[in-house]
């Protein structure tokens, strides 16, 4: 048997990213969205929270130890305040995870505290590709070996804050195993579009295309170094953040649409009494329930090294994909027109609802 009553520590830090997620996040999230960035201060606010240097162990600059559970919990609570505003504070945590669960101990040591120990910096990460059958375990970018390195070459998408990156972590094809690779920024043949990615949402989040042509990677920047990692857990912590942020981003979606539904009146009766409504709103909240449990089932598992964890924590990003478009979709159809209009911020969480599918590789617990 197992818990998920939150350990005191855990508790105090739900609560702390609670308030910067609905006093910060929140206000500022529409016109982020509108303008294409978030405040610095926003973000170094966000980054002041420790979330990742509570992650990190201290011989490595952070102070506390890595559980999926706790990324999951504080994930959630950052989702429910803006998706992309929990992107943008979380992008180093791209970088810094992956090396922490998979980096040798010479890259820990080299990368980790300049991560963890000064102000938020864009470290970062390219796993998604602009393919029509994409798929992590089988990328089209490709690594290939040639004495003492590796020449990388391919093209990844939605690349957070590459332009701007220090060093970036490279997912590729290794004799048909997916392999990271640390990139450093201005390597020979790295190129990255000034253009930004134009999506449906998380327009606030800077993602750029990135074009590599044999790059030239040492076997000591090979992630975990010259043997390699295990990509599964890297790609179970990327399912189990978009889960948790999933369920955040629904949880304000079902909020907002409820609190709406308690004071519309419609004929002289608040809609929330409409039967109709009232279910809605009921399979709603039960879908939401059954993922964020699904999901912290998923985080437990990982913590405890439970053998099916990666496939619970695959379980979890695909029940989310669906209940993320359901629940933000019948927020939309409660607030009825006012829900077509930016005045109220349902339709946002909507498109980013429907983003939830190509998530995995944005966010990282």
């Amino acid at each position: 048997m197992y818990s998920f009553e939150p350990t005191e520590e855990q508790q105090m830090l739900i609560e702390a990213v609670g308030r910067f997620a609905q006093t910060d996040l929140r206000p500022a999230a529409h016109e982020a969205e509108e303008t294409g960035a978030w405040p610095d201060k926003l973000i170094h606010k966000g980054w002041e929270l420790g979330l990742l240097q509570a992650s990190i162990p201290e011989e490595f600059g952070g102070f506390g130890e890595h559980l999926s559970l706790t990324g999951a919990l504080a994930g959630e609570e950052m989702a429910f305040g803006d998706l992309s505003g929990a992107c943008v504070v979380g992008t180093p945590g791209l970088f810094a995870l992956a090396l922490l669960m998979a980096g040798s101990e010479q890259q820990k040591k080299e990368f980790l505290p300049k991560v963890t120990a000064a102000d938020w910096q864009p470290y970062t990460a390219g796993l998604i590709e602009f393919e029509y059958d994409f798929d992590p375990n089988d990328l089209h970018t490709t690594a290939k070996k040639n004495s003492d390195h590796y020449l990388l070459n391919g093209e990844k998408a939605w690349v957070p804050f590459a332009i701007q990156s220090g060093a970036m972590i490279i997912y590729a094809n290794l004799d048909g195993k997916t392999q990271g690779f640390i990139v450093r920024k201005g390597a020979a043949g790295l190129a990255v579009n000034e253009d930004r990615e134009k999506l449906m949402a998380l327009n606030a989040v800077p993602l750029y295309r990135v074009k590599l042509t044999d790059v030239k990677v040492s076997e000591q920047d090979r992630l975990g170094g010259p043997e390699g990692h295990d990509f599964e857990p890297i790609l179970a912590s990327m399912r189990i953040a978009c889960s948790a942020s999933a369920v955040g981003l629904a949880k304000a979606a079902l909020e907002y649409s409820r609190d709406y539904a308690k004071e519309r009146e419609v004929f002289g009766v608040k809609i929330a009494q409409k039967q109709a409504i009232a279910f809605m709103l009921a399979e709603m909240a039960t879908e939401i329930e059954a993922i964020r449990l699904l999901t912290w089932e998923a985080a437990w598992k990982m913590d405890n090294k439970k053998d099916d964890a990666f496939i619970e924590a695959y379980l979890a990003s695909m029940g989310a994909v669906d209940m993320a478009m359901m629940v933000t979709d019948r927020a939309v159809q409660i607030l009825g027109g006012h829900g077509y209009i930016r005045e109220h911020p349902v339709e946002m969480w909507m498109r980013n609802g429907r983003g939830i599918a190509m998530l995995t590789g944005l966010v990282m617990v």
